[in-house]
């Protein structure tokens, strides 16, 4: 977030009405890109991966780990697709839209994110998402285990009467 910051102020500050600025204020605010993008690629840049593969539980793994790489590819094209728009209009608050953006996502971290440290995946369910403040609220007390065995007795069940 203090990257894109000073690129904002930086910008703000320098860029004058015809759109130019000045070459060493240029070569500086290149350099900072360069150096916020790989900051982000190796700090959040692969949390969408991993997270998603970490906290799902085996049962929804698959779905949820699909979703989680649909929704990560539509807002990458969504972002590629406006980003040159945005500048254009925005011109140095891009970079503050963005910052205010990493704020929230870190804040949803610190805050909704259940730390999965040391927890086998198959306890990931009754160990974290049922435990946390927030996500345990939307987990229900059903056991999967049983709602399969009952499922298979009904199949058996209408089969045999056929």
């Amino acid at each position: 977030m203090r990257m894109r910051g000073i690129i904002g102020i930086i910008l703000l500050v320098n860029l004058k009405p015809t759109g130019s600025i000045g070459q060493t204020d240029a070569v500086i605010v290149v350099l900072l890109v360069c150096l916020f993008v790989m900051c982000f690629a190796w700090s959040w840049g692969p949390l969408g991966w991993l997270i998603p593969s970490e906290t799902f539980p085996l049962e929804t793994r698959t779905a949820g780990f699909s979703f989680a790489v649909s929704a990560n590819m539509l807002f990458t094209f969504i972002i590629a697709q406006s980003f040159l728009s945005m500048l254009c209009k925005m011109q140095a608050g891009i970079f503050f839209f963005f910052a205010a953006w990493i704020l929230v996502a870190g804040v949803f971290a610190l805050y909704l994110m259940p730390e999965t440290k040391g927890v086998p995946v198959d306890d990931m369910v009754e160990r974290v998402w049922k435990q946390h403040w927030f996500w345990k609220s939307y987990m229900t007390e059903d056991d999967p285990d049983e709602d399969l065995k009952q499922r298979k007795l009904e199949m058996a069940a209408s089969t045999s009467r056929s």
